[in-house]
């Protein structure tokens, strides 16, 4: 059995793991951010260029967790506090990180990362569970931001369904005002929550440009932190099941090069075009299942005013 495509595959769906899990925190808040890929670009272009400037792998990634966290600011500034419309201000998030990275960009075009940076990113084999047969291979020798995922997740599902701060941002996200009523403070929940799914879309950003590409090319997400929101619903809010969207779409992000390999002749716009047409399929799936199970948070896109309670 070729292992090497399902490890391909958790490469590439590791920076929608992120940005999926980044907006199921946000979204689990009452709060939609369509956001998603100007933050990606954000981190991305700030991660880089911090890694040229210093080949400072920690500076990198911490330059891109700060840039994702600074725009999921600005959304949280403009939806919490001066209530404008959610729809909008992510849509314009999008706008703005997308300039931002063509503007911070500049010069970088063609640049890859140093040696020593892509000796820290290199893949590390997990001892003993690396020795596992097919597993290990797939799952147990990866870089360490993947494993870094492996571990995101699982916490973030504890925090979620197991903690007490997790019961309360859940009771935010159903029913803002209730929650307000039982001494929940509302939107210091909505900030911390914003702004941590902002670090995770810096953080799926700069796994692009310094990882999974690794250089710099303008438009590096390439439509990704669309399918990462439409995968949000796939994954039913739920953090655990980000594991099975992102891997299954990174498995279609890559299918055409096995393609290619088996000589198998398909038009490479046919392709392209894979994963966003099994995101409309799944979608339209999902979205015709009545069974309530799942369901988006009941308050998910209704501003809170307080005063009208």
């Amino acid at each position: 059995m070729d292992t090497s495509f399902f490890a391909a595959a958790i490469v590439a769906g590791t920076p929608l793991l992120y940005a999926i899990l980044g907006e199921i925190l946000t979204e689990r808040s009452g709060l939609i951010n369509l956001g998603v890929e100007g933050m990606m670009l954000m981190g991305a272009v700030i991660g880089f260029r911090t890694a040229i400037a210093t080949g400072d792998p920690v500076l990198a990634l911490a330059g891109a967790m700060t840039a994702g966290a600074l725009g999921a600011l600005i959304y949280a500034l403009l939806t919490v506090t001066f209530r404008a419309n959610q729809v909008v201000t992510g849509l314009t998030l999008t706008i703005f990180g997308t300039g931002f990275a063509g503007f911070v960009g500049q010069g970088l075009m063609g640049q890859v990362i140093p040696p020593s940076m892509k000796l820290f990113f290199s893949n590390i084999r997990v001892p003993l569970l690396g020795s596992i047969p097919y597993v290990g291979d797939v799952l147990f020798n990866q870089d360490i931001l993947v494993y870094a995922g492996y571990i995101v997740v699982i916490i973030s599902g504890i925090y979620l369904y197991n903690t007490r701060p997790g019961l309360n941002l859940r009771a935010v996200g159903e029913n803002a005002a209730a929650a307000d009523t039982a001494g929940i403070n509302v939107s210091l929940y909505k900030y911390i929550h914003v702004l941590a799914g902002g670090v995770l879309c810096g953080l799926s950003g700069a796994y692009l440009s310094l990882i999974y590409i690794p250089s710099w090319q303008e438009n590096v997400t390439a439509g990704r932190g669309w399918i990462a929101v439409a995968l949000v619903i796939f994954c039913r809010w739920n953090p655990y099941r980000v594991f099975i969207g992102a891997f299954l779409f990174g498995g279609l992000d890559i299918i055409g090069f096995r393609l290619q390999k088996y000589e198998i002749m398909i038009s490479q716009y046919l392709i392209d075009m894979l994963p966003y047409l099994v995101t409309i399929i799944i979608l339209i799936i999902v979205s015709m299942k009545k069974d309530g199970k799942g369901s988006a948070p009941a308050g998910l896109g209704v501003p809170y005013f307080r005063e009208e309670i």
